[in-house]
């Protein structure tokens, strides 16, 4: 692979990167609706969150919620944490897919 591949291939990677701002936005103002983990491409956790969010508020009026709520408010203060690796980890496999593209021509 050439240095001009290379280089196209960080152009395209750092085009198609997702945003740590957007990311944390989505996380502090949508908090337990697992939107943030959406945009990150984790499809299957973010919507296990919203889920898991609703039958919290759902069934906290009769006090069952309360632990998935806690359990969800945990989960969202760990995301805090581990958004850089989700987005470094989208980047690479970005890479890869760029680089697989790229090869076939």
């Amino acid at each position: 692979m050439t240095v001009q591949e290379q280089l196209l291939i960080e152009q395209r990677v750092t085009n198609e990167a997702k945003s740590p701002l957007v990311a944390y936005l989505l996380l502090i103002f949508l908090w337990g609706f697992g939107v943030h983990r959406i945009y990150l491409g984790r499809w299957d956790s973010g919507i296990l969150m919203a889920a898991t969010w609703g039958l919290g508020w759902l069934t906290a009026p009769i006090l069952i919620g309360f632990p998935l709520l806690g359990f969800v408010c945990l989960w969202v203060i760990v995301d805090l944490f581990l958004i850089p690796g989700m987005i470094e980890e989208d980047n690479a496999v970005n890479r890869q897919r760029i680089a697989s593209e790229l090869a076939r021509y």
